[in-house]
């Protein structure tokens, strides 16, 4: 099971950090992502960290976010700079045992899925 937290609303330019911690399964053994899903529209890939911790992150939040593992913690992070009120969605974390890293962006690649925390960016 996977549980996302840190949500919320906040002013934009500032930063926030979303935590997915897992129960039932050693999030080390998974590739870990966080995907976005906006009112009205697809869900999105927004950041991916593998088994061996490469990284792998979305063209629209490139170098305004930051994907991370605390294996002890079993709790994946997802750091966001300077937000904008576009990064208002709901975000949600994922899980994949086997994936290619050609198909990181993929949510149909991914097995286990969180319940999704709101973000909401106010200008």
């Amino acid at each position: 099971q996977l549980q996302a937290s840190g949500g919320g609303l906040v002013q934009a330019g500032k930063s926030l950090r979303l935590s997915c911690l897992a129960s039932g399964r050693d999030l080390r053994n998974y590739a870990m992502a966080w995907f976005r899903q906006a009112p009205g529209k697809e869900r999105t890939f927004v950041a991916t960290i593998a088994w061996n911790n490469e990284k792998y992150y979305g063209d629209a939040v490139k170098g305004r976010v930051t994907i991370s593992r605390d294996g002890a913690k079993n709790t994946v992070y997802l750091q966001i700079g300077t937000l904008k009120p576009e990064d208002t969605a709901i975000y949600y974390c994922a899980a994949a045992e086997f994936i290619h890293i050609s198909q990181v962006s993929r949510t149909s690649e991914y097995d286990h899925w969180g319940q999704g925390t709101q973000v909401t960016v106010s200008s």
